[in-house]
Formats: C-alpha cells, sequence, structure tokens
C-alpha cells in the first residue's frame, strides 16, 4: 500500500477466520523484527504495531516496504538470476541462517522470548496439540511419529534465536542475489538452531525428490547447492555437530504435515471463500509429509 506521499508500506497481520492458540501472533513477530533491526540478520524497517482489533478486525503492523524478487517457484529462480548467482545465493541463505542464530537474543531484549530449554520437547507436546485440535482424520503415523521423536529427543546444546520457518521464499531478494529481508517471523522463538536446519533441509527440494511440492521448487533450477553442501557449510561455519540432523529433519517433516492439516481444515470450512478445485491435494500432502518424517526417524536406527 502507499500513502499520500508515495511511499510504500507493508501490513501483517493474520489469516481471515479462526486461529489456533498462539499461532500467526503478530505482536510477537513485531517484536521480533524490532529486536534484529540493529544486528546483521537483514530484517524490514518497522513502522508500528496496533493491537486494537476493532481497527483491521485483528492485531497487525506495518512495515515499510521491501523491493525486490522472492523466488516461490523454478521459474521464478530461472527468470531472476543465472546459475552462478543461484550457486552464490543458496550460499548466503546458509550464511544468513548462522547470522540469526549467532544473535545473543539478551543483548538485543529477546531474552525472554520464550524457554531456552527443552525446545525440541516443548514443539513436540505444542504440535501434537495443534493437530489434535485440527485434524480432519485420524492419521496414525502422525501420533506415531511423535511417539518416536519424543522418546528420542537429541541433547540441545545453547539456545539460540530459532526463526522457526526458515526457507528461501521466506526471503527478498535484491536484484544483485544478495539478501534484502528474511520475513516470515511469527513462529520464531528461542531453542535448538538445528531446528532450523531441519526445516531448511526440508524446503531444500533436489531434482528428482519423490515428495514435491505442488509447483516445481525454486532450488530445482540448476546452480542451486545440493543439500549435503549446505549442511557441510552450516556446519563448518557454525562450528556445529549436525551429525543427528535427520532427527531435525523428521521434526520438520511431522510439523510440516500439522501445519499442513490446519490450511486444509480451513479451506474444508469455507474460512478462504469457497474452495478451489484441487484443494483436496492438501489432504494427500499432509500423509505424504507423515511418510517422509517416518523415513527420516528411521534412518537414525
Amino acid at each position: 500500500m502507499a500513502d499520500t506521499t508515495g511511499a510504500l508500506w507493508a501490513l501483517r497481520r493474520p489469516p481471515l477466520g479462526k486461529r489456533l492458540g498462539s499461532a500467526h501472533d503478530m505482536g510477537r513477530e513485531h517484536r521480533v523484527i524490532s529486536a534484529l533491526q540493529q544486528t546483521p540478520v537483514p530484517v524490514p524497517p518497522v513502522v508500528g504495531l496496533c493491537e486494537d482489533e476493532s481497527v483491521n478486525g485483528a492485531p497487525f503492523y506495518v512495515m515499510g516496504f521491501v523491493e525486490g524478487p522472492i523466488l516461490r517457484t523454478r521459474s521464478d529462480a530461472e527468470r531472476e538470476f543465472d546459475e552462478d548467482e543461484r550457486g552464490a545465493i543458496g550460499n548466503r541463505v546458509v550464511d544468513t541462517l548462522i547470522d540469526i542464530h549467532a544473535v545473543d537474543p539478551d543483548a538485543v531484549g529477546l531474552g525472554e522470548l520464550g524457554k531456552k530449554a527443552d525446545y525440541v520437547a516443548r514443539q513436540l507436546h505444542r504440535w501434537h496439540g495443534q493437530w489434535e485440535k485440527s485434524k480432519t482424520r485420524e492419521i496414525e503415523l502422525v501420533d506415531d511419529v511423535h511417539r518416536r521423536l519424543t522418546e528420542r529427543i537429541p541433547e540441545q546444546g545453547p539456545a539460540t534465536i530459532v526463526h522457526g520457518d526458515y526457507r528461501l521464499d521466506n526471503m527478498i531478494l535484491h536484484a544483485s542475489g544478495e539478501v534484502a529481508a528474511v520475513v516470515d517471523w511469527e513462529l520464531c522463538t528461542l531453542g535448538d538452531p538445528l531446528a532450523d536446519v531441519g526445516m531448511l533441509m526440508v524446503y531444500w527440494s533436489e531434482e528428482g525428490d519423490q515428495l514435491t511440492p505442488l509447483f516445481e521448487a525454486p532450488t530445482t533450477a540448476k546452480g542451486f547447492p545440493l543439500r549435503a553442501e549446505l549442511r557441510e557449510r552450516y556446519s563448518q561455519r557454525s562450528g556445529r555437530d549436525l551429525s543427528e540432523i535427520d532427527y531435525y529433519v523428521a521434526l520438520a517433516y511431522w510439523k510440516l504435515a500439522i501445519i499442513l492439516e490446519g490450511v486444509f481444515s480451513r479451506y474444508a470450512a469455507g474460512q478462504y471463500g469457497k474452495p478451489e478445485d484441487g484443494f483436496e491435494e492438501f489432504a494427500k500432502s499432509v500423509e505424504r509429509l507423515a511418510e517422509a518424517a517416518d523415513e527420516a526417524e528411521r534412518r537414525l536406527g
């Protein structure tokens, strides 16, 4: 949106319809982005927060509009950048995640954003609760993977800021391929940084993946690093041990299954208006994600 001077702004508010628990907490997202303004982490400039629901039907905040491409599909990536540029973008995705995890939460005023210990246990509890609230049918594998992940939680190292949904299409890029802003911080908390790495691995699709999204993922375009290369770069530059990364990959697949079930349930309830043809594919994707979580957990032996 533009004001009377022609300046552009972006307004962030929750989606229409019923929301689950603390999901889509705009006040929390505003707090995080405000705290990161003076750090190496690129975020949009913040203007203000409004928690009076009579204004817009829900709490919302306004930020400066950040110009630049967002790569959501393979065709986006191929249109905006050449093969060498895509390789550099992949490296910047990793380096920006390392920058996020290097921020001292206490130093930027986020030390009380959440509990620092037992992050994975809290995520398993929270998202299984969301599953119980939003599920439209029983999927035994979701409950089974939850049980197995709960039984073998890795030991957590020092807590960091955790973005919670870290992926390429939650970034706005400059035309040069540099990262202009990381967005969508509503799931941000404090905890185990490897959860972000696991989520990134899940979203970082490669050519020939059996679990494919509803569109060709941008990272299937030639030039982007492979997952193994991303893991190696993160491990070397951060100094963190990724030997149990498959656990966090399983956690990410399981969590995404639950998030997508929530989307499907809202579609089915008509909260997004009349459902479009093919929306039932969301239900099938939930099942495929649960199967991928099962496979990743079993790789741990």
